[in-house]
C-alpha cells in the first residue's frame, strides 16, 4: 500500500511553517492517542504514522529532502532518514517530547536549561497607617521591615568562603530530569538540585547554603501628599534577598488612612458637620470652621438655613495625588435644638410659637400633604 503524503497526513499544505506543522501534529497526536482510543483498532497505525510525518517535517534538513524527492529521500539509502533506518520506526520520544514540553513546559517549569539558577527573592507587603493630617501634606517616615539580607561571609554565593558551586551531577546543570513513561517523556525538577543546576559541597556556616539571612532593615520612605487607602507604593529591590546571589524582590507598600474625628473624606473631597444653633440657623451669622490644614475658615450662613445644608470652600480638600489641584471642603449644617431651657426661655419659646404659624414652610408643607393623603383614603 503507498504511503500518504506526509503533508496530507497532518492536513497541513507544503508551505506550512514549522509551527504551523507542530500545531497540526499536536492536534492529531491528541486526538489519536492509543490511550484515548481504546476502541479503535485503527488509530495506532495513524498515530504512527503522524509521528513518522512529523519526525520529518520538523526537521529543515530532512524536509527539504522530502520536499525535492518525496519518500524516496529515506528509502534506498539516500539517508538522512530517522534514527533507525526506516521512517516508521521514528524517534517518537524525540518526537512527542517536543509536544509534551510546548503543551506542558509551562507547568514543568519550561524547556531543560530554561532554570532559574539563582531563585529571585520575593516580594514583601508592609502595611502603614497614616494619619489624614499626614496624607495632607505628605511625610518622610521611617519603617522597619523584617527581611532576607544577602550573607555577607559568603557574599550571597552560599557557599564557604564564596566558593563558586559545583555542577549538579545528577542534571548535568540543567535543573530538570527526564524520564520515559510508555510514549511519554515526564520532566519533573531535579530532587539533587531542587531546580537550582548546581550544589554546594562545602555550605556556608553563616547562612547553611542559602546565600541569605534573615535581619530586619530599616528604611526612609517617602509618603507623598494626597495617599489614600489602598494607595501602594512600590520600593524596586528592598524586598527579600534572593538566594545564592539571585535578585531582590520588591517591597510594597499599602497606605491605609485612619479616620478623623472631623473630616470624612471622598476621594479628594473632605466632608465636615458643623453644629449651628436654632437663632443662627434662623436669624444668619457668621461662624468659623476648621481647615486640613490646620487653619479656620469663616462661612458666613444665610437667615432661615434648614438642617443638612451644605456649603462649599474650594480648594480646601485633600491634594490631587497625581496632577495638580485638591478637591474641595463642604460644611454641613447640624441645627442644634436647645437643651436644658430656664421657665423663662421656655415661656419665650412658647410665645414664639404661637406667632409663627406661617414661619415653617417645610412643616406647613409636610402636614398639607399629611391631610390630603387622609382625605384621600376617607374617598
Amino acid at each position: 500500500m503507498a504511503k500518504r503524503d506526509f503533508y496530507e497526513v497532518l492536513g497541513v499544505s507544503k508551505g506550512a511553517s514549522a509551527d504551523e506543522i507542530k500545531k497540526a501534529y499536536r492536534t492529531k497526536a491528541k486526538e489519536l492517542h492509543p490511550d484515548r482510543n481504546a476502541d479503535n483498532p485503527e488509530a495506532e497505525g495513524k498515530f504512527k504514522e503522524a509521528n513518522e510525518a512529523y519526525e520529518i517535517l520538523k526537521d529543515a534538513e530532512k524536509k527539504a529532502a522530502y520536499d525535492r524527492f518525496g519518500h524516496q529521500a529515506f528509502e534506498g539509502g539516500m539517508g538522512g532518514g530517522p534514527r533507525g533506518g526506516h521512517p516508521g520506526q521514528g524517534d517518537f520520544g524525540s518526537a512527542f517530547s517536543d509536544v509534551f514540553d510546548d503543551l506542558f513546559g509551562d507547568f514543568m517549569g519550561g524547556r531543560g536549561g530554561g532554570h532559574q539558577r539563582a531563585a529571585r527573592g520575593s516580594d514583601l507587603r508592609y502595611n502603614l497607617r497614616v494619619t489624614l493630617e499626614e496624607a495632607y501634606s505628605g511625610l518622610q517616615k521611617t519603617i522597619n521591615v523584617p527581611t532576607s539580607v544577602q550573607c555577607e561571609s559568603c557574599d550571597g554565593s552560599g557557599a564557604e568562603g564564596g566558593a563558586e558551586p559545583a555542577t549538579c551531577p545528577t542534571c548535568s546543570g540543567m535543573g530538570k530530569v527526564r524520564a520515559q513513561q510508555g510514549f511519554f517523556t515526564v520532566e519533573r525538577t531535579c530532587p539533587t538540585c531542587s531546580g537550582m543546576g548546581q550544589i554546594i559541597n562545602n555550605p556556608c556556616k553563616g547562612c547553611g547554603g542559602q546565600g541569605r539571612m534573615e535581619k530586619d532593615r530599616s528604611l526612609s520612605v517617602n509618603i507623598p501628599a494626597g495617599v489614600e487607602t489602598g494607595t501602594r507604593i512600590r520600593l524596586s529591590g528592598e524586598g527579600e534577598a534572593g538566594m545564592r546571589g539571585g535578585p531582590t524582590g520588591d517591597l510594597y507598600i499599602f497606605i491605609e488612612v485612619t479616620q478623623h474625628k472631623l473630616f470624612e473624606r471622598d476621594g479628594n473631597d473632605l466632608f465636615c458637620r458643623v453644629p449651628v444653633s436654632m437663632t443662627t440657623a434662623a436669624l444668619g451669622g457668621d461662624i468659623e470652621v476648621p481647615t486640613i490644614d490646620g487653619g479656620r475658615s469663616r462661612v458666613k450662613i444665610p437667615a432661615g438655613s434648614q438642617a443638612g445644608r451644605q456649603m462649599r470652600l474650594r480648594s480646601k480638600g485633600m491634594p490631587a495625588l497625581r496632577g495638580a489641584g485638591a478637591g474641595d471642603m463642604f460644611i454641613e449644617m447640624a441645627v442644634e435644638t436647645p437643651v436644658n431651657l430656664t421657665s423663662r426661655q421656655k415661656e419665650i419659646l412658647r410665645e414664639f410659637e404661637e406667632l409663627s404659624e406661617d414661619n415653617n414652610p417645610v412643616g406647613s408643607n409636610f402636614f398639607k400633604s399629611v391631610k390630603n393623603f387622609w382625605d384621600s383614603m376617607k374617598g
